[in-house]
């Protein structure tokens, strides 16, 4: 390793990084799908991660960055350009505030943050993937999400060439999105900072109506946080959604659609449809506020509702036998039998209520 100053006289380090040509893919994502890349390089180190992308831009080389692999769909003929693995390591914890580094497996860090007696990321349990993916995806789950705790995030800006700290409120972090997602070429994260809470071994207070029920509680109460941490667990289990080798129902990306948010004029017509294909004595679907006249419902609903029900398929990607919001790869299957089968639910879904579900997952050289 030595330095290197381009004409600006920043520093340009290089730096040593694990390199493969023509590597496999499918085994760095939960979905073991998707065909090679050109180029796979590993990094260790925030240096690393910032010179293989400076390399990429430099030279016009296509970038794409993986994480745990737990939110993509990576097309068959796989990626021609360069893959970058972010493997930094790194968790910090000074009293309340929390440090990750980008590679940081998520789960294996929410585990040390509960054994630390601190709250805040309890119920985000046994969510796959890194900790540099959380904020991208503003990821939530069971009354948590990441924004509740995220107070910055140091991040690569590939537009300026520089590192920067971007504060809680420019993440501009909303249901599954971010800046980083509104943004998907400019930001490459390296660490995520944290401002838990020390409330005496205690979680923060349950607001998931089934993590309460679960608990034996009502909501806006606490309990142990070890005891919010199991729980979530085995309730993620109970639906596939805790990633075993052996289990094809967590050969997935978790929940594949994101749960639709409505207008009151498109909920109101949601309703006349439910309605209209149910019979109007069916309860009403699940219903949350969303802010702004706006009302979520849930994917999970809708999906089982027009006749996607838990198994759903004959080939080699169906829905999970666990939770209808799960695509699974049953072993065998291709991108191209999961896309198949994601079209056939998004149509299904469209004609029968008239609302278009959206993938949650990021897709690489393929659409839905």
């Amino acid at each position: 390793m030595w330095p290197r100053r381009d004409a600006r006289g920043t520093d340009r380090t290089l730096v040593h990084v694990q390199e493969l040509h023509d590597a496999p893919l499918a085994p760095l994502t939960t979905f073991r799908l998707g065909g090679p890349a050109a180029r796979l390089v590993t990094a260790t180190t925030d240096a690393e991660v910032v010179a293989t992308v400076r390399a990429a831009d430099e030279s016009g080389t296509p970038l794409l960055v993986i994480g745990g692999g737990s939110n993509l769909v990576i097309g068959d003929r796989g990626f021609d350009g360069t893959a970058l693995r972010i493997a930094t390591t790194g968790f910090t914890l000074d009293g309340t505030t929390l440090e990750l580094a980008a590679g940081e497996n998520w789960s294996d860090a929410v585990a040390r943050t509960v054994e630390a007696g601190l709250a805040g990321i309890e119920c985000l349990a046994g969510v796959p993937g890194s900790a540099g993916a959380t904020p991208i995806q503003n990821v939530g789950a069971y009354g948590q999400e990441v924004c509740d705790t995220i107070t910055e995030v140091v991040a690569y800006d590939r537009t300026t060439g520089e590192t920067v700290t971007l504060g809680a409120a420019e993440c501009a972090f909303r249901y599954r999105n971010s800046t980083f997602k509104d943004q998907p070429d400019r930001y490459v994260v390296l660490r995520v900072r944290f401002a838990l809470e020390d409330a005496g071994g205690l979680s923060a207070p349950i607001k998931y109506p089934e993590t309460a029920r679960a608990l034996g509680v009502e909501a806006g109460d606490r309990v142990p946080a070890a005891t919010a941490r199991e729980t979530v667990l085995r309730l993620r289990a109970g639906k596939g959604m805790v990633l075993d080798p052996a289990d094809h129902d967590t050969w997935s990306a978790g929940s594949f659609f994101h749960n639709p948010i409505l207008t009151d004029e498109a909920y109101a017509a949601f309703l006349t449809r439910v309605q209209d294909r149910l019979g109007p004595d069916t309860a009403p679907p699940p219903a949350y506020p969303a802010g702004d006249g706006r009302t979520k419902t849930s994917a999970a609903w809708l999906i089982d509702k027009a006749g996607f029900t838990k198994g759903y398929g004959t080939g080699p990607a169906r829905i999970s036998t666990k939770h209808t919001l799960a695509l699974t790869n049953r072993g065998e299957a291709t991108t191209e039998d999961l896309l198949a089968l994601a079209r056939e639910v998004v149509a299904g879904v469209h004609a029968a209520f008239g609302v278009t579900l959206v993938n949650e997952p990021v897709t690489v050289g393929v659409s839905i």
